[in-house]
């Protein structure tokens, strides 16, 4: 079937749950555009290494992995170099945050700092939904 073809897979890791749903919520409606929900690190990583997404959106501050050592994990291997990575986090001067959008590993959106429909249209425009 070609429309399924043009779908576009999103990672949302997220361990806090309004926030999380907030996102689902957010992306209802999105066309061509299918979402896999993780509740920490050690999910997350689970699943881009089975899905492969085409964007994730990466908490830093989670439950049994940290994100940036998700991130790492995921950039280490041939699939997941490539992979857009959007860091939503209230702690964008963690040292590992720090280090990694120097490194041009990753963007940073801070959770405080930006609104749902932002989010939604910067993954959209990545995604080119």
């Amino acid at each position: 079937m070609p429309f399924m073809e043009n779908m576009k897979k999103l990672l949302i890791a997220e361990d806090e749950a309004s926030i999380r749903q907030a996102l689902l919520d957010s992306f209802k409606g999105v066309d061509r555009l299918t979402i896999h929900v993780a509740h920490n690190g050690q999910e997350a990583l689970d699943l881009a290494r089975q899905e492969h997404p085409d964007l994730i959106l990466l908490d830093v501050i989670m439950p049994k992995m940290h994100g940036i050592d998700m991130l790492d994990a995921v950039q280490s291997e041939p699939w997941g170099q490539s992979i857009p990575v959007i860091l939503l986090t209230n702690y964008a001067d963690d040292p590992k945050v720090v280090k990694a959008v120097a490194a041009g590993k990753c963007e940073l959106m801070k959770k405080f700092d930006v609104r749902l429909q932002d989010i939604v249209a910067k993954v959209k425009t990545k995604l080119a939904l």
